[in-house]
């Protein structure tokens, strides 16, 4: 199999579409978009399919559940433009809602490459149970976005914080610095021509292999909440 997935046309497809983003457009050039974007998508997460099993077993890889859609949401949007000028997929736990628990994502854009993961948005419910998770194995969590690895890959961990330790839990409490965490993010952006480059996958295999001890400890105290009820009683109770 080779080890380029995507091509250059893959980009110049994404480039032409942010430059002429209508759907009238999008739609006569249809079949270019299924061959030149979505497949080598499609093919990225049937492969990875394969490969997840030996290290995040408890992650989705199949193209239904993993690729979004190409029309944007602009109901709520200043940006009226109807088409998504990246192709991305998402791995989510199996038992977990697709966006309330940790994955990993990948992007492929007209000018950039991301990969990574982690928790995006998470509820406020599902963000208690990390944080009282986090409070009990701060330890833990120190060592894995410490590890020399995940430093050497992704830098630091990333996401919006909170200013104070949040509520609930003492301001000088050991894992301070992770409680204010309102998202838990970990990636590394290339230029857009990686995505073609015959060092892209294995990268990417690496990248995820690094970050999946986060996304593991992220989903543990979600996964026993489901398994015990508790955690399917606050998603259906609204934020806390």
């Amino acid at each position: 199999m080779p080890s380029a997935v995507f091509t250059p046309r893959t980009l110049a497809f994404l480039r032409a579409l942010e430059r002429n983003n209508r759907r009238e457009w999008f739609h006569a050039r249809k079949d270019r978009f299924e061959s030149d974007v979505r497949a080598p998508m499609v093919a990225l997460v049937e492969r990875l399919a394969v490969e997840l099993a030996a290290f995040a077993p408890d992650l989705v890889a199949n193209p239904r559940t993993s690729l979004y859609r190409p029309y944007r949401d602009t109901r709520f949007s200043a940006d009226k433009a109807p088409i998504k000028t990246h192709i991305g997929a998402i791995f989510p736990h199996r038992l977990l809602p697709k966006h309330e628990g940790a994955g990993f994502y990948v992007e492929v854009a007209p000018h950039h490459v991301w990969l990574g993961g982690g928790m995006y948005m998470p509820s406020g419910a599902v963000l208690y149970q990390v944080r009282e998770h986090i409070a009990a194995e701060h330890g833990r969590l120190a060592r894995i976005v410490g590890a020399a690895a995940f430093r050497r890959t992704f830098g630091a961990l990333e996401g919006e914080q909170l200013q104070r330790v949040p509520r609930g839990f003492a301001p000088d409490h050991p894992a301070a610095r992770f409680l204010k965490y309102k998202q838990f993010l970990a990636g590394c952006e290339r230029p857009a021509e990686f995505a073609t480059s015959p060092g892209f996958y294995r990268t990417l295999l690496a990248a995820f292999k690094t970050l999946a001890p986060l996304v593991a400890f992220l989903n543990e105290p979600l996964v026993a909440g489901l398994q015990s009820g508790v955690l399917g009683r606050a998603w259906t109770d609204g934020d806390a």
